[in-house]
């Protein structure tokens, strides 16, 4: 029975039916997303449709017309029951027909009617799930596409510059474009959407049910507790393991952070700076391999390099960043005088492993298949298929030495049964934002297309940044954030990447696959960027501080973010590849540098550094960055002289250097 706050029995009532059908439509989702991993593959005008029809059909269900928090009504019944309909509509359409769509010369005025229906209803889904930016800036480019002289809105052609300018489309072409090809809803975005993403998050939801956040937040905490500023450090390790299965930031915040802020506030940790470290650590997870969320599967499909390689890759970069924030986190533990907790406090590793040992089993499995060559989307239901079996032998396990009863097997399978069914729909709820994200992403593909505004977008950034590379950089940051403040990380990255990409590879000469990186670490930056800092956000809820406060200190922590891509681009080895000396001097240098960048930001190592060390350590660093030799020796040899200085100076003091 369904009780309110007071305790009291809520009456029945739709919410009870809402709940009911939200749950019957996951679990039947997710189902028909497993039947397409792991036992018949489906056309890509079957796959798409059906997934993109069933989630519009959740989306209206979980996000009613006038908001979370006000009944529907009858209006809101009328108006979410015709737009669940249309979802509907949008499902089983092309898959019906297929046959007369390919073999048409021209577009049936009803499949054109359809495609306008199809448009408008994701743009209103994806106001509902994703905010109100994404679906003005679908919009605002489909406006684009009738503007000119042959489009439905000519008149517009006079308000846009004459780079921008072009022939303009009618409803029937653009209404084509969107949904009767692969190049717009339909494409690439949705259908990794539709195949790898969501077989992901599911495995994070199975996951999740089954106890494993848990036992990774403890295990870092059993590892590191003891260490000076150890529930920090504990959240930088639990949110490298939780942030790329949880697919969000703002989730590892809310998951990780309600046990990791706490105490570090109780250790000495000012409220701001504890909700900093959490955001800083949480956005990491999103670069950390093996499943980067929802990234590494776009940037795989974009790309044509396979997943596998685009995660070994990425291994190194996110070491570096999470080496940084634990880094900079100790260093704040030692300038404060904290000490770590006592054993008392902490779980043991052996009695941590002892309890949850089996989470490692679908780990091992995902990364030993990803390796052996099997696709991402079949890698992910076996790593389903894995979480299960290693649940079911857990229990088993319990139940045979506790003592077996028909009546306690009776109670484990009703209890199997509902932890399956919950992460089913909970998977299929986790998707809904970033298949919408990702199905307004194809409008934002297809008109950028058809228009040719990448080539048009290119020449501008070139013009405006005059050729120089670090100025476009700069400008991919900027436009990075204003993206970020009203979209996810996933669709600031594919506008960004659509945008920008053919500028950097064609023109500045970048590899693809830097390009692809370098646009993904800074799509990053709105979670812990003021002034719109999501994750910082979550964490000073969590902390009890101010937003604006703890969301500067996440962008302190979080820093690697702009500075480990620049390395990517100005020293590549360690992402393509080379000669092994040259691989390993670039890893060096790299280390070595954000060691001292840390320092310099905290003005402390072993002691606290002079203003004119700090001052020589700059140029130290940027000549490491340097594209030459000679200059990255030099800036090598310098930062070890200063650094060698600051050891030298712990030691006068006659104090035992602390460790990480």
């Amino acid at each position: 029975m369904v009780t309110d706050m007071a305790g009291q029995p809520e009456p029945p009532g739709p919410s009870t039916v809402v709940l009911k059908l939200i749950t019957v439509v996951g679990i039947a989702l997710s189902l028909f997303q497993l039947y397409a991993a792991g036992v018949q593959p489906l056309g890509l005008f079957y796959q798409r449709p059906i997934h993109l029809g069933f989630i519009l059909v959740l989306c209206f269900l979980i996000h009613p017309a006038f908001g979370p928090n006000r009944p529907r009504g009858v209006l809101g019944w009328i108006i979410d029951g015709a737009l669940i309909a249309c979802g509907i509509l949008v499902g089983f359409w092309v898959p019906w027909n297929i046959d007369i769509i390919a073999n048409a010369i021209f577009p049936r005025t009803i499949d054109v009617a359809v495609g306008v229906v199809t448009t408008l209803v994701v743009l209103e889904a994806a106001r509902r799930a994703v905010g109100w930016v994404m679906t003005l800036i679908g919009g605002i480019f489909l406006a684009y596409a009738f503007a000119g002289g042959r489009g439905e809105l000519p008149w517009l052609a006079d308000w846009m510059p004459g780079i921008l300018n072009h022939r303009g489309y009618s409803l029937d072409r653009l209404s084509s474009q969107m949904t009767l090809g692969a190049e717009g809803i339909f494409g690439i975005p949705l259908g990794v959407a539709a195949t790898f993403i969501f077989v992901f998050v599911l495995f994070g939801a199975f996951l999740e049910v089954t106890g494993a956040g848990k036992f990774f937040i403890d295990l870092a905490y059993a590892a590191t507790g003891r260490q000076r500023g150890g529930p920090a450090k504990a959240s930088v390790i639990a949110s490298a393991g939780m942030g790329s299965i949880s697919g969000s930031a703002i989730a590892n915040v809310v998951t990780t952070g309600a046990f990791t802020i706490p105490l570090m506030k109780r250790l000495g940790y000012r409220p701001a700076q504890a909700g900093g470290i959490e955001a800083a650590a949480s956005t990491g997870g999103q670069i950390m391999p093996p499943l980067m969320g929802a990234g590494a599967f776009l940037m795989s499909e974009f790309t044509r390099v396979p997943y596998v390689e685009i995660v070994l890759i990425s291994i190194f970069p996110a070491v570096l960043y999470f080496g940084a924030v634990y880094l900079l986190v100790h260093i704040a533990a030692v300038k404060q005088g904290m000490s770590g907790m006592t054993s008392d406090e902490l779980p043991s590793v052996r009695d941590v492993m002892a309890e949850g040992w089996h989470f490692l089993l679908p780990i091992v499995a995902l990364i030993a298949l990803l390796i052996a060559g099997y696709s991402p989307m079949r890698v992910g239901f076996f790593a389903i298929v894995a979480v299960v079996a290693a649940a079911v032998l857990r229990a088993l396990m319990d139940f045979v030495l506790k003592g077996p009863t028909l009546d306690g097997f009776a109670a484990l399978c009703r209890a199997g049964a509902a932890k399956t069914l919950e992460a089913l729909e909970l998977g299929a709820r986790n998707a809904v934002p970033v298949s919408m994200a990702c199905a307004v992403a194809g409008i934002i593909v297809g008109v950028v297309g058809l228009t040719g505004l990448g080539l048009k977008f290119s020449a501008m950034m070139i013009a405006f940044s005059g050729g120089n590379l670090v100025l476009a950089l700069l400008l991919v940051i900027i436009a990075s954030l204003i993206l970020g403040m009203g979209l996810p990380v996933t669709a600031a990255y594919i506008v960004l990447i659509i945008l920008v990409g053919p500028a950097l590879t064609e023109e500045f000469g970048l590899p693809i696959l830097i390009a692809h990186l370098v646009v993904f670490w800074y799509s990053q930056d709105s979670n812990v960027t003021p002034p719109v800092a999501l994750a910082g956000f979550a964490g000073s809820a969590i902390a009890g501080s101010k937003p604006m406060e703890t969301s500067f200190q996440a962008w302190k922590f979080a820093k690697g973010l702009y500075l480990i891509p620049l390395f990517m681009v100005f020293n590549e080895p360690i992402i393509v590849g080379g000669p092994v000396p040259l691989v390993l001097w670039n890893g060096a240098i790299a280390i070595l540098a954000i060691v001292a960048f840390a320092a310099v930001l905290e003005g402390f190592l072993w002691a606290p550094i002079p203003t004119w060390q700090r001052a020589l350590l700059i140029p130290a660093v940027i000549a490491v960055f340097w594209p030459d030799l000679t200059a990255e020796i030099a800036g090598a040899v310098l930062i070890c002289g200063l650094l060698g200085l600051n050891r030298a100076a712990r030691a006068r003091t006659g104090e035992t250097p602390t460790t990480a």
